[in-house]
C-alpha cells in the first residue's frame, strides 16, 4: 500500500454445479488477472468452489473431499503471487459442516470465516458460527488454521474481516463487530439469488454497512452457472467506501468477471478517528496476524472529484437549497438574540457579500421583517470597476434595501497622510489601510442604527488568510464562514435560477465578474487590474487540497497525487506543486486570523471556526508539510 490506498477485487468465476476443478480453473484465471492489475486483496463469492447450489451433495463426504482438493490447487497456486485470497468452501469441524470463506495467503490458510446466520434453508446442511466454541481451530488441506465467526486480519495495507452473505442483515452483523475490532475492509462473499429489486436493496444495505462502519464493503455475488431450478444468480459485484460506490460490474452476464479498484484506507482511519464508536466499545472479534505483504506501488484507477465541496447528482439543486437555508436560519436566530434592529453589511459587487446580502434578505423574510431593514452600504475606493459598482447599485435597488453610497478615498487619502504613507506606493499598507476603513464604517453605521454587521468573507479566504486582520476578517456574525468559493459560484447561479428575470442576470453576471478585492486602481478602462486568483492561486485548487487536508488528514504527497487525478488535462503537475505550497505555507501562517474568527454557522465539514471545528496554535511550524512539498 503506498499512499494510504489498498487495491483490492471482487470476482465471479464462471460456475459449474459441483464440478470443483473446473470452478478453481476459473478462479485462479481471475486470481493471475488481478495479480497482474496489483490486487493485495481479491474475493469470491460464497461457495465459489463448489458452487451454492449443490445441495444434499453438500453432505456427501467424498463431495467434500473433492472439495478440499480443489482448494489445495488454490493454496498451492497462492505461493506464485502475493494477492490474498478470499474463497468460499464448506468445511467441516468435528461433527458439523459450515458455510465458510477461506482466507489465503503465499501458500498458507490464514484464518477460516463460518458463516452467523444460515438461512432456513442453508441450515439443512450448514450449522451456524455460534456453534464454534472460542478460538476454534480446524484442520484443513493439511493445516491448522483458526476458524470463527467474525476473525479480524491484519496486513501492512488494512485490517479486514469477512461476512457472509446475508450476515449483513442480521440485526447485530458480524460486520460491527470487525469493525469495531478495527477492521477497516469487510468482505461480503455472497450467493444472493436475484428477484424484482432485489439487487437496489442488497446495495442500500451495503452502502448503509458501509457508512455506518465507516469501512470500505466488498461484495461478490455468485453468477452464471449457478442452478437455475429454483431461481437466478446475478453475479453482481460492488465495492464501496464510506457509503461511496467506488466500482461495480454489470449483472446477468454469461463470462466470468471482476471489478477491481483502490480503498482509500488512510481516509477510513482519519475518519474513524474522529468518531469516538471506534475507541469506547468492547468487541468479541479475533484477531489473527497474517504475513507480510510487499508495500507495492498503487497505480489509481478510481477518480477524484475536482470540485468535492460542490453537491452533484439528482439531489444537488434541494442541497444547495438547504445550505442557504442553514445560513439563513443561523441568521435568524443571531438577529433576534441581539435585539438587532438592522444588518448592516458592506456590498462590492463581488461574490461574497452577494451571497451574504441575499443570505440576509432571505433571514429577514423567516423573521418576517421587510428588506428595508437591512442597511447595506457600498464603499468605493480606489481600485472599484464599473462593473461591480454598478451591480451593486442594481442588486441593493432590486431587493428594496436601505441604500447608502460612501466613499472611502478621502478618509484614506487623510489616513496616508497621517501615517506618511506614499499614495503611490501600492503595497499591503495601502490595500489594507482601504479594508480596515470600510470595516470601520460598518461597525459606526451599525452602531448608529442599532444594528450587527454581516460578514461577507468566505471559508476559501480564510483558509489562506486572505483577509485584512481587523478589516474583512471581522464582523459580528459570519454567514460565509464555512461556505468555499467554489461551493459560493453554485449558491449564486441556484439563487439566480429561482429570481425574477432583472435580478437573475446581475447575480450571473456577478458570478462571471473576475475574483477581486479591487484595492488597487482599475485599468485606464475602468475594468479591474487586481485578479485574486492571479496572485494567490486558482480558488479550484485551493478548495481541493483545503477538503483533503481538514477532511481526510492527507499529506502533500497524497493530495498531489490526488490533485493529478482531479485536474488531469487542466493542470500539470509543477503547476499543482507550486500552489499546494503556497496553501500549506498560508495555511499555517495565517492561522491567528482564524483563532479569532467572528461566529458563524456551520454548512460542511471543513469549517474552520476554533470554536470546536479547527483547533490549532497560530504558531505551529509548518516545516515538515512544506519539506514534502519541496520532495514532490
Amino acid at each position: 500500500m503506498r499512499n494510504g490506498f489498498s487495491k483490492i477485487a471482487a470476482a465471479t468465476p464462471l460456475t459449474s454445479v459441483a464440478d470443483c476443478m473446473k470452478n478453481v480453473q476459473e478462479i485462479l484465471s481471475i486470481i493471475n488477472k488481478v495479480s497482474a492489475e496489483g490486487a493485495e486483496l481479491v474475493l469470491f463469492p460464497e461457495l465459489c468452489i463448489t458452487s451454492s447450489s449443490c445441495g444434499d451433495l453438500f453432505l456427501q463426504p467424498f463431495f467434500i473431499e473433492k472439495t478440499q482438493e480443489a482448494l489445495q490447487q488454490i493454496i498451492e497456486s497462492s505461493r506464485h503471487t502475493d494477492t490474498i485470497i478470499i474463497v468460499g468452501a464448506p468445511v467441516m469441524h468435528i461433527s458439523n459442516l459450515y458455510n465458510c470463506a477461506i482466507t489465503i495467503h503465499k501458500g498458507s490458510i490464514m484464518g477460516i470465516t463460518a458463516k452467523s446466520h444460515p438461512t432456513a434453508e442453508e441450515q439443512r446442511w450448514f450449522s451456524p458460527a455460534c456453534k464454534l466454541p472460542a478460538n476454534a481451530t480446524t484442520t484443513l488441506c493439511g493445516q491448522n488454521a483458526g476458524i470463527g465467526r467474525s476473525l479480524v486480519f491484519s496486513t501492512p495495507a488494512c485490517r479486514f474481516g469477512v461476512e457472509i452473505g446475508s450476515d449483513m442483515q442480521a440485526p447485530q452483523a458480524p460486520a460491527t463487530e470487525m469493525a469495531l475490532a478495527g477492521a477497516e475492509v469487510i468482505f461480503n462473499p455472497s450467493a444472493t439469488t436475484e428477484s424484482v429489486c432485489s439487487h437496489h436493496s442488497t446495495m442500500q444495505f451495503i452502502a448503509t454497512q458501509s457508512k455506518r462502519c465507516h469501512c470500505a464493503y466488498i461484495y461478490a455475488n455468485a453468477g452464471y452457472g449457478e442452478s437455475t431450478s429454483t431461481a437466478v444468480h446475478s453475479g453482481a459485484n460492488a465495492i464501496y467506501e464510506n457509503g461511496e460506490l467506488l466500482a461495480s460490474s454489470p449483472r446477468f452476464t454469461t463470462e466470468s468477471q471482476y471489478c477491481i479498484t483502490e480503498a482509500d484506507v488512510e481516509k477510513l482511519r482519519k475518519i474513524r478517528a474522529s468518531h469516538n464508536h471506534f475507541t469506547a466499545t468492547q468487541n468479541n472479534s479475533e484477531y489473527i496476524a497474517i504475513a507480510q505483504v510487499d508495500n507495492k506501488e498503487c497505480a489509481l484507477t478510481r477518480s477524484y472529484d475536482p470540485t468535492p465541496f460542490v453537491p452533484k447528482g439528482e439531489n444537488a439543486e434541494s442541497t444547495l437549497e438547504e445550505i442557504i437555508m442553514i445560513q439563513s436560519l443561523a441568521l435568524a436566530k443571531r438577529i433576534e438574540h441581539t435585539w438587532a434592529k438592522s444588518c448592516v453589511i458592506g456590498i462590492s459587487g463581488g461574490l461574497d457579500s452577494t451571497l451574504a446580502l441575499l443570505v440576509t434578505a432571505k433571514a429577514l423574510d423567516i423573521t418576517g421583517r421587510p428588506h428595508s431593514d437591512i442597511t447595506a452600504v457600498t464603499m468605493p475606493g480606489f481600485g472599484t470597476s464599473d462593473r461591480t459598482y454598478n451591480n451593486a447599485l442594481a442588486l441593493m435597488k432590486n431587493l428594496g434595501v436601505t441604500m447608502r453610497e460612501i466613499s472611502i478615498k478621502d478618509a484614506c487619502i487623510q489616513h496616508f497622510k497621517d501615517i506618511e504613507h506614499d499614495i503611490n506606493v501600492h503595497n499591503v499598507t495601502y490595500e489594507n489601510a482601504q479594508a480596515r476603513e470600510r470595516t470601520q464604517i460598518l461597525m459606526d453605521i451599525a452602531n448608529q442604527c442599532s444594528g450587527i454587521v454581516v460578514g461577507t468573507g468566505d471559508l476559501s479566504e480564510l483558509a489562506l488568510g486572505w483577509a485584512t486582520y481587523n478589516g474583512d476578517h471581522m464582523s459580528m456574525y459570519s454567514v460565509n464562514a464555512s461556505v468555499p468559493k467554489t461551493l459560493m459560484q453554485h449558491l449564486v447561479r441556484h439563487i439566480a435560477a429561482n429570481s425574477n428575470k432583472e435580478v437573475g442576470a446581475i447575480l450571473l453576471d456577478i458570478v462571471d465578474t473576475p475574483i477581486s478585492p479591487e484595492l488597487t486602481p482599475a485599468d485606464e478602462q475602468g475594468n479591474i487590474k487586481q485578479k485574486t486568483e492571479d496572485l494567490v492561486g486558482p480558488y479550484e485548487l485551493h478548495d481541493f487540497f483545503l477538503y483533503h487536508f481538514v477532511n481526510h488528514g492527507f499529506s502533500p504527497a497524497k493530495i498531489y497525487l490526488l490533485a493529478q487525478n482531479a485536474f488531469e488535462g487542466t493542470y500539470n503537475k509543477e503547476t499543482i506543486k507550486k500552489w499546494l505550497t503556497t496553501f500549506f505555507r498560508r495555511f499555517f501562517t495565517q492561522q491567528f486570523k482564524r483563532s479569532c474568527m467572528p461566529d458563524g454557522p456551520k454548512v460542511n465539514s471543513s469549517n474552520l471556526s476554533p470554536h470546536g471545528s479547527w483547533i490549532m496554535p497560530s504558531d505551529t511550524s509548518y516545516a515538515a508539510w512544506i519539506t514534502e512539498c519541496e520532495k514532490l
